[in-house]
């Protein structure tokens, strides 16, 4: 090994770390198995029973520990910013409302607050990667999952990573990071179809997907569109790239609420048609503030019933700073520095998150 480079050093000694981890865990697991045969029965304690989360797919939908869930989710984009009091409450109030996932970002920067996983060569950036794992940690003892998602860097906002090999780097170093845990997948590519520097060419997307499923067989991968997938679209994410789900961000306009049943049934007979159906997955529908349509609780819980009612897998109550202002507040979850996300929201994304259990319960 004395002839490897320092990032080469660097990945392959957290190779082995990883692979330790994993030993370690099952070392961990037999041993529980052992206590329960000989102290007869006695449950494994509880944080260590919650501790093996595990994200799954089952035809059209996800699997939490082999059952049949649907991904009811929140943005928590600059999520690697809150300190561990705001994070554990935030969770705490997720929970309370019936979300179990959110979405947090390995390359997030804004309102000069840079509190990215990884630089944008690809490699560690702590203590920031050391939070990713410890959210990812608590989030798996509390049987949620995590969306952990990756960007190219774009001029207006910093942060992301700068060209293929940084990118090819960075999805190592999370395999590296977090290979030894179950309960998130990775988004490869946040909106890769935009012609700006978030652009991933669908057979840069295959090398990484591939380079993935060689380090991490088991690890469930995604790439975000921006907008609604064209038929032909559809078919390069489902053969091409091999994506485990799909990922479309839909229209943020006044009317997208009313078409997200019809949009979900379309993709599921196209992929029917195509020879592979996979989840639907909308992890960034619309959101307040964004333009100058203001989406109330009504639409936000209209969004969730289509996406329920057409066959969806998973859905997020997207949330962001208010664009035109020139401080962004309230920020929501793309500054998580000064204030907890749930100390950010305004009155109709609190109602939506009323709502939210209720809807969901009442669902089969």
């Amino acid at each position: 090994m004395a002839d490897l480079g320092e990032r080469d050093m660097w990945h392959a000694t957290h190779r082995l770390a990883s692979r330790f981890r994993r030993c370690h865990r099952l070392c961990w697991l037999l041993l529980a198995a052992w206590w329960l045969t000989s102290l007869g029965g006695m449950a494994v304690p509880e944080e260590e029973q919650a501790a093996a989360t595990r994200l799954g797919i089952d035809g059209t939908r996800f699997t939490i520990n082999g059952r049949p869930a649907f991904l009811c989710g929140i943005s928590y984009y600059g999520g690697l910013g809150a300190n561990e009091q705001q994070l554990r409450a935030d969770l705490d109030d997720m929970q309370s409302c019936g979300i179990n996932w959110l979405r947090v970002w390995a390359t997030w920067a804004a309102y000069d607050q840079d509190v990215s996983a990884l630089d944008g060569t690809g490699m560690p950036r702590e203590p920031y990667l050391g939070r990713l794992r410890a959210l990812v940690l608590e989030c798996s003892r509390r049987r949620m999952i995590v969306d952990v998602t990756l960007s190219r860097t774009r001029a207006d906002t910093g942060g992301g990573l700068v060209g293929p090999e940084a990118h090819r780097r960075a999805v190592q170093t999370l395999l590296d990071t977090l290979g030894d845990l179950d309960n998130w997948y990775l988004d490869l590519a946040n909106e890769r179809n935009i012609q700006d520097g978030r652009f991933v060419g669908f057979d840069e997307l295959r090398a990484l997907r591939q380079a993935v499923r060689e380090g991490d067989p088991q690890r469930l991968v995604t790439a975000s569109h921006g907008g609604d997938l064209s038929q032909q679209e559809l078919g390069e994410y489902l053969h091409t790239v091999g994506v485990d789900f799909i990922a479309p961000h839909r229209g943020r306009h006044e009317r997208s609420p009313a078409e997200t049943e019809a949009q979900t049934r379309t993709y599921l007979e196209w992929m029917q048609g195509a020879g592979r159906v996979v989840p639907v997955h909308y992890q960034e529908p619309f959101r307040r503030d964004y333009d100058r349509w203001q989406p109330t609780a009504e639409d936000f819980l209209a969004d969730l019933r289509g996406a329920l009612a057409g066959g969806a897998a998973g859905w997020c109550l997207h949330n962001g700073s208010r664009r035109g202002s020139q401080d962004g507040q309230p920020r929501r979850s793309f500054d998580l520095t000064q204030h907890r996300l749930f100390d950010q929201l305004d009155s109709e994304e609190r109602a939506s998150l009323a709502g939210l259990r209720s809807l969901l319960c009442s669902t089969p």
